[in-house]
């Protein structure tokens, strides 16, 4: 754990430029581009939330949060939660914990029924700490389809 006050909170449009650094260090991929206006577009947090950890004066970690409305539970909504990253320098600190903290506590505020977490394939280091914070990883499959490949 880290002895730096940690706080999260929903990205600003300021926050663009760090946050660009943190999905190239997902997603090696020149076409990233995170936009303030993108930003400054979700800010009201109502369909989707960029939560950010800041630790030491800098952005540290990230992750998507976006709620769905559904129909199978009397009108509960569920969450998707996918693009968590945490800075390598701050690695191993608690940081990824506190932000998936922070994303059940969004989602139980909102009454949602489940949350589906999404990780790239690769990432086998990331699916063990997913498993360790209680995300099972046998109760469903996912499967993606890039607009590239959408003929």
């Amino acid at each position: 754990m880290t002895h730096e006050p940690v706080a999260i909170r929903q990205a600003r449009a300021d926050d663009a430029a760090a946050l660009d650094r943190l999905c190239r260090q997902l997603v090696d991929d020149p076409a990233i581009r995170v936009l303030p206006e993108r930003l400054q577009a979700l800010a009201d947090g109502e369909r989707a939330q960029v939560l950010v950890c800041e630790c030491g004066g800098q952005l540290a970690a990230s992750a998507w949060l976006g709620f769905c409305e559904g129909v199978m539970y009397g009108g509960q909504p569920f969450a998707v939660l996918e693009n968590i990253v945490v800075d390598r320098g701050w690695r191993g600190r608690g940081l990824g914990q506190a932000l998936l903290d922070e994303a059940q506590r969004r989602c139980l505020a909102r009454q949602c029924f489940k949350i589906m977490l999404r990780s790239s394939a690769q990432r086998l280091e990331a699916h063990r700490f997913f498993l360790r914070a209680g995300f099972r990883g046998d109760a469903k499959r996912g499967f993606v389809k890039y607009r590239r490949d959408m003929a």
